[in-house]
């Protein structure tokens, strides 16, 4: 795997420590901003918003310019928005910068993932996406625990200027390792035939069930913290150990993931959404036994990110004349099922159903969710059918 792979996998932790940190002090920003603990929350779907608009706009837009070029400046707005949160007093201003700072960040995924794609051969790709995506994995398990102890501990504004030197940091990498200069005139990516390429039934069930898988793990994921402590009865010091068991088996299942996605990935696709399902049907009714909810909640973390490396190798299978919209619109399904999940989860808690009906409620996204890979898969078996009997067509008229 080429170095300028893991550098790219740096920046998404970099950048995806951001998305994930201000879950850990929340209470220390509302009180800062003058403003409740419900609108600082808000923040974290400022974030949201900007990620699923800004990966197939920044895609389209940037498609014609040279890759190192377009990914370096990603990065420069990206720190320079969290310089300039961490020196407003605004709560319009920080949300703003929030919705820059995501809108660049997923344009980065988009083409860091075109990028990497492009540095490797075609066996390997699964594989250097559980790469890049092990970067957000690893800002799961280091990022939320290093950026939750700097905001309480320093301030909310050092976590900020802390990913915002780390950005700067992953950039010098990205400048060194990244080839630079134009593709060549006929390598040039078109708008048009990328988009034309976008036209596969296949690809879009592809998307749906990206976002189901995610909106599955999500659902649970989100509430998981008020779960150990409200239900299982934990005492809530234990839930960044709870947690970062939770992204131990997150990197486990990314990496065997994507070892084994590049030739099998429908292999990779049932069993992880069926381990996703029952891991989350179990965790929803074995909610009040430590002893129980503990491991599952390290499996959870396994099946739910197993399946990623799968997730983002398929659009390039289906739309190899389109890889950085394919990646883009990838990036938005990821981002529908992040902001889905957590919504039905937040209804069903609402509605007064409990924590545990979160996990219920992953399992059954999760049986949707392999409903379109069953359907995915039978179509991928068609379509190998229809082009062995035109091969053998081709033959006998040869013949």
């Amino acid at each position: 795997m080429p170095l300028a792979v893991y550098i790219l996998g740096l920046s998404i932790f970099a950048q995806g420590t951001s998305e994930l940190m201000l879950a850990g002090f929340l209470p220390e920003m509302a009180t800062d901003l003058g403003v409740s603990v419900p609108e600082a929350g808000l923040l974290i779907s400022a974030f949201a918003i900007g990620m699923l608009v800004g990966a197939p706009v920044l895609a389209a837009l940037t498609l014609r310019l040279p890759r190192r070029t377009v990914l370096l400046a990603f990065m420069a707005i990206f720190a320079l928005s969290h310089v300039a949160g961490a020196l407003t007093s605004s709560y319009g201003m920080l949300f703003a910068t929030r919705v820059v700072g995501a809108f660049v960040y997923a344009g980065f995924w988009a083409v860091a993932a075109g990028t990497a794609i492009g540095l490797v051969p075609a066996n390997a790709r699964a594989k250097a996406m559980s790469v890049l995506a092990g970067g957000l994995t690893v800002a799961t398990i280091i990022g939320l625990s290093l950026g939750t102890v700097i905001g309480q501990h320093l301030g909310w504004r050092a976590a900020f200027w802390a990913v915002a030197g780390l950005s700067a940091l992953a950039g010098v990498g990205v400048l060194l390792t990244i080839p630079g200069g134009r593709p060549e005139a006929g390598a040039v990516p078109r708008v048009s035939a990328e988009l034309r390429a976008m036209v596969n039934p296949r690809l879009w069930l592809a998307y749906g069930t990206t976002a189901l898988t995610t909106g599955a793990l999500l659902s649970s994921f989100s509430y998981l913290s008020a779960l150990l402590v409200g239900t299982t009865g934990l005492d809530s010091a234990w839930v960044p150990a709870v947690l970062a068991l939770y992204g131990a088996g997150a990197l486990i299942g990314i990496t065997i993931g994507g070892r084994i996605a590049d030739a099998r990935p429908f292999t990779v696709l049932f069993t992880g959404v069926t381990g996703l399902i029952l891991t989350s049907a179990a965790l929803a009714a074995s909610a009040p036994v430590a002893l129980l909810t503990v491991p599952l909640v390290f499996l959870l973390g396994a099946f739910g990110f197993g399946t990623n490396p799968a997730l983002n190798a398929r659009p390039f299978a289906l739309a190899r004349n389109a890889p950085t919209l394919a990646a883009a619109l990838n990036v938005s399904s990821f981002n529908v099922g992040i902001t889905a999940g957590p919504w039905l989860g937040g209804l069903a808690i609402a509605g007064g159903l409990g924590y545990p009906s979160v996990a219920w409620i992953g399992a059954a996204i999760g049986v949707a969710a392999l409903g379109a890979v069953a359907l995915s898969a039978g179509l991928a078996r068609t379509s190998v059918a229809h082009q062995e009997r035109a091969e053998v067509g081709e033959i006998r008229s040869a013949v």
